[in-house]
């Protein structure tokens, strides 16, 4: 048997209550700043250029340590480049005046020189009353109305040094340990994805670099006839090229082609096609249809899984007669004061896709003053519509070339691009076509 005590104990006073409350609001707090961390950290993993993923690294880290302005510069430490400097809410006059103080008196340059105490992101709570900052220093934040900064260094194990992030506030003021820590956390994982960009970056510009070397530096000048060509290159890099040679007796070689894929699998076989042409088109003489034969041949031979398209055009100023041939090539356009056609080419597969190519050559004759365009195919995919209406936005952009224009072939070409290019950003993704435009102009 156990005693029933018939006495109720008395209620204890002074004991706090279970926080629960408090529990929940750290709780909320940290689901929220992980939701905001994923959405910050999705939206710069969408970024694809460099570019674009530094104006999202700045503006994303002004929302997470509250501030309004802020700069971020790119450096990195192994000198490769490139080096640029990315404002938020601060002009190109403004990010003048700050890069007029010395670099070893800004946070920025003392990480991006790595002066000692670098290591962990620097705070200037009150710039315009800390005497110990650098006169310049506060001068120009007196000028441009900030009070107080917030720096963040951007580094990898594998890179080391990328570059830096400053965020101005107009008052004095110092960012919370907990927004420390998610920008913290966010300029981790930023610098890693900046990284990736800029092997990528530097990827591109060697390609374009060795895409240029395989074009010809100069064209040439033959009497009663005017070049300029035009390039557009894509951010990676095709196989579109041009090429003009001088024949004998004052005649004229014109070629422009495209080959399939990107790459440096593309250039070479672009390389070894442009090589071959000139080969053949000194040997082959006036006959572009052998010219292109050859090119066929060589083609199968050496790039047995690669489709390419061509053009050659063997022109004789004197008498403004040319000849060409095409494999699945676009034809040209031929613009003038009275007239804007299409030269009317035979139809045949692209180079690679038959086991003998061959098709007739075509022969007219441009009037005095017109210029002919030879253009890849980059041109037209670009502008976004369908086949038809491309053909048609181009024909539209050479009928209405200015009057003053048409004595330059380079204007010419410049009018087209400026017209039939859209000026949106469209075309300059990362799925863009390389884009060459060559312009003869006959006397």
């Amino acid at each position: 048997m156990v005693p029933v005590s018939t006495h109720t104990s008395a209620p204890t006073e002074g004991v706090p209550s279970a926080p629960g409350a408090f529990i929940q609001d750290r709780l909320a707090g940290w689901v929220s700043d992980l939701t905001t961390l994923h959405e910050l950290t999705e939206r710069l993993a969408g970024t694809s250029t460099l570019d674009s993923a530094l104006h999202e690294l700045v503006a994303a880290g002004a929302a997470l340590v509250g501030a309004a302005r802020g700069l971020l510069v790119l450096e990195p430490a192994d000198g490769g480049g490139p080096s640029r400097t990315i404002g938020l809410g601060l002009t190109h006059a403004e990010l003048g005046h700050i890069e007029t103080v010395p670099r070893s008196a800004t946070t920025y340059g003392r990480f991006l020189d790595g002066l000692p105490d670098t290591g962990a992101p620097l705070a200037s709570p009150d710039i315009l009353g800390d005497t110990g900052l650098d006169p310049r220093f506060r001068e120009v934040a007196a000028r441009l109305g900030y009070a107080a900064s917030y720096a963040q260094p951007l580094t990898t194990e594998t890179t080391g040094r990328l570059g830096a992030a400053v965020w101005l506030y107009d008052e004095p003021a110092e960012p919370l340990e907990r927004q420390c820590h998610l920008v913290g956390v966010y300029a981790r994982y930023a610098a890693e994805h900046l990284a990736r960009l800029l092997e990528l970056e530097r990827a591109r510009a060697d390609a374009a670099a060795v895409a240029e070397e395989l074009l010809p530096s100069r064209l040439p000048r033959i009497p009663g006839v005017r070049l300029a060509a035009r390039r557009r290159a894509a951010p990676r890099a095709g196989g579109d090229w041009y090429d003009a040679l001088p024949l004998p007796d004052n005649a004229l070689g014109l070629a422009i082609g495209s080959v399939g894929g990107s790459g440096p699998a593309a250039l070479a076989a672009m390389g070894r096609l442009r090589a071959g042409l000139r080969a053949y088109a000194v040997m082959e003489g006036e006959d572009p249809v052998a010219v292109l034969s050859d090119l066929e041949l060589l083609l199968r031979m050496t790039e047995p899984a690669t489709a390419a398209t061509a053009l050659y055009a063997y022109c004789e100023p004197g008498r403004r007669t040319i000849v060409l041939a095409g494999a699945g090539h676009t034809p040209p356009l031929v613009t003038g004061e009275r007239r804007t056609e299409f030269v009317e080419t035979t139809l045949s597969a692209p180079l690679g896709m038959l086991s003998c190519w061959e098709a007739p050559s075509v022969e007219f004759t441009p009037r005095p003053g017109e210029t002919v365009l030879f253009y890849t195919d980059g041109l037209l995919r670009r502008t976004g519509d369908t086949r038809d209406r491309a053909f048609a936005r181009l024909h539209s952009a050479a009928a209405g070339v200015p009057r003053v224009l048409r004595q330059d072939p380079g204007a010419v070409a410049d009018h087209i691009l400026r017209t039939v290019l859209p000026v949106d950003g469209a075309g300059r993704n990362a799925d863009a076509e390389d884009v060459v435009l060559l312009a003869a102009r006959f006397d």
